[in-house]
This record gives structure tokens, C-alpha cells and sequence, in this order.
């Protein structure tokens, strides 16, 4: 990262990562205490509001879609290790960018046929909180970008650095 243009470009990539994280973070909250209401009002009182479960949808779905595109971000996303282990350490940094090139590809086609069902499925809103249908949706399409996007950096700058031997005992 010589270029001052490729430090802004991964502090703005940084940024976002961050922002993703926090929502993530909320999100989990957010559904953990929708379920926790729901149980309390369903045993405690025997009448559970019917906006917590679908609150507590979104923000799991939110949780799955946006935690894959902050695996990619931080490099813990389901690959198969298998082979990159058995390859010679230069065949290594190369795996690692096909791995990246083909995530890359996996997030824009995510994002361009998510953006296709969103245009499709349009125009309905949920039924209990009676939110546009849309937020549910699109969160395929913002998800994609994403893994797109972090996928796309970690190709172009570049493998994680090879770990140290472990020392001898």
C-alpha cells in the first residue's frame, strides 16, 4: 500500500468493515431481545405480540447475510483449506487470490439477482409491522456487494501474509 490513493481506498474499505460490524452487533441484540420479549410475553402474560417475530426475522436475516460478507472481510468465510495447505508456498498466494477472484464473482452475482428479486417482488409490505417488503429483500443484494467488494480488495492487495513456522519445542 505505497499509493496515498490505495490508503484512502482501505481506510474507506476499513470504514465500512467497521460499520458492518456495529450493525451486525446491533442486529444480534436487536433479535436476541425481540426473543427474549416474545418468551416473557408468551409464558409470563400468555400473549405475545406479533411485530417481535418479524422483527426478530429481519434482524437474523440481516445477521446471516451481512456475517458472510464480514467473513470475507475478515477472512474466516466457509472455504475448503485442503488443498491450499497441501499447495507449495508460492502456489499458496495464488490459491488464496483465485479463492478471492471466484468469492468476488460469487458477491456480484449475489448482489445482481438479489437487485433482480428485489425489482420483482416489490411493492408488498410485511404482515404484522407492516414494513415495506423491500428491507427484507434487499439485503441480498447489499450483502453481495459487499462480499463483492471485500472480496475484490483482498484480491488486489494481496494474500494474508504466510504464518510463522511454529518453534521447535
Amino acid at each position: 500500500m505505497d499509493s496515498p490513493a490505495l490508503r484512502g481506498v482501505e481506510r474507506a474499505i476499513a470504514f465500512v468493515a467497521g460499520a458492518l460490524k456495529w450493525s451486525l452487533i446491533a442486529a444480534t441484540a436487536i433479535m436476541v431481545g425481540c426473543i427474549a420479549l416474545q418468551v416473557v410475553m408468551r409464558y409470563v402474560f400468555g400473549r405475545t405480540p406479533s411485530w417481535t417475530e418479524e422483527l426478530a426475522v429481519l434482524m437474523f436475516s440481516w445477521s446471516v447475510m451481512g456475517g458472510l460478507a464480514f467473513g470475507v472481510r475478515e477472512g474466516f468465510h466457509v472455504r475448503l483449506d485442503a488443498l491450499i495447505n497441501l499447495a507449495p508456498p508460492g502456489g499458496r498466494a495464488w490459491a488464496e487470490r483465485a479463492i478471492d477472484a471466484l468469492t468476488a464473482v460469487f458477491g456480484f452475482y449475489l448482489a445482481w439477482s438479489g437487485l433482480r428479486f428485489l425489482d420483482m417482488t416489490g411493492g408488498s409490505v410485511s404482515a404484522a409491522i407492516g414494513y415495506p417488503i423491500e428491507f427484507l429483500h434487499a439485503l441480498a443484494p447489499v450483502a453481495g456487494g459487499l462480499i463483492g467488494l471485500f472480496a475484490s480488495w483482498r484480491m488486489l492487495a494481496g494474500p494474508p501474509a504466510e504464518p510463522l513456522p511454529e518453534p521447535a519445542p
